[in-house]
C-alpha cells in the first residue's frame, strides 16, 4: 500500500489517540467523516494499522520494573530458534523480543514487579528454555523517553 500525506496524517493522529472518534479524526486531518472512515478501514485491512491498544503504567499495576535481557542461544539453526520463539510466547513477562544480528541472539524487554521477581523469572523460566545458553540483564536507571508512536 502506498501512503499519501493524508494517510500519514491519519496515522499520526491515531497513534496519539487511538480512541479518537471518526468525526474528530476527520476534522483534524481535513476530510469529511465518510472518506476518513474509508481510509482508516483500508489502513486496517492492509495491516498498516495492526491493532489498537491502551498504554498501561506498569508501576500502577504492580509491574514497576522493566529490564532488558540479552540472550545467547546454544544453536542458531532454524529449529532451535523456532523453539525459543515458541517458548517465549507463553511468558507474559516478556513484552518484546527482537532477534538480533551482532553480539547476542535475542534482546528481550521484560516487565516484573521488582528485582526479586526478575531473579525468580530468570532462574525458573528464562534460563530453562532449551536453547538458551546465556542471559545478561541490563537494568535501566530511568526511562527518559517511551514513545508508542513511529514517525510516519
Amino acid at each position: 500500500m502506498t501512503l499519501d500525506a493524508l494517510d500519514r496524517r491519519i496515522l499520526r493522529a491515531l497513534q496519539r489517540d487511538g480512541r479518537m472518534a471518526n468525526v474528530e479524526l476527520a476534522r483534524e486531518v481535513g476530510l469529511s467523516p465518510s472518506p476518513c472512515l474509508r481510509r482508516v478501514r483500508l489502513l486496517e485491512e492492509a495491516g498498516v494499522i495492526e491493532r489498537y491498544a491502551a498504554v498501561v503504567d506498569g508501576g500502577k499495576v504492580g509491574l514497576g520494573l522493566t529490564v532488558f535481557a540479552r540472550v545467547w542461544f546454544r544453536g542458531q539453526d532454524a529449529e532451535s530458534t523456532a523453539g525459543f520463539i515458541a517458548a517465549i510466547q507463553d511468558l507474559p513477562q516478556i513484552v518484546e523480543c527482537h532477534l538480533m544480528v551482532g553480539d547476542c541472539d535475542a534482546l528481550l524487554r521484560i516487565v516484573v514487579a521488582d528485582l526479586d521477581a526478575y531473579w525468580r523469572f530468570q532462574a525458573d523460566r528464562l534460563t530453562r528454555i532449551a536453547n538458551v545458553r546465556n542471559v545478561k540483564t541490563d537494568v535501566p536507571m530511568a526511562t527518559v523517553k517511551r514513545a508508542g508512536e513511529i514517525p510516519v
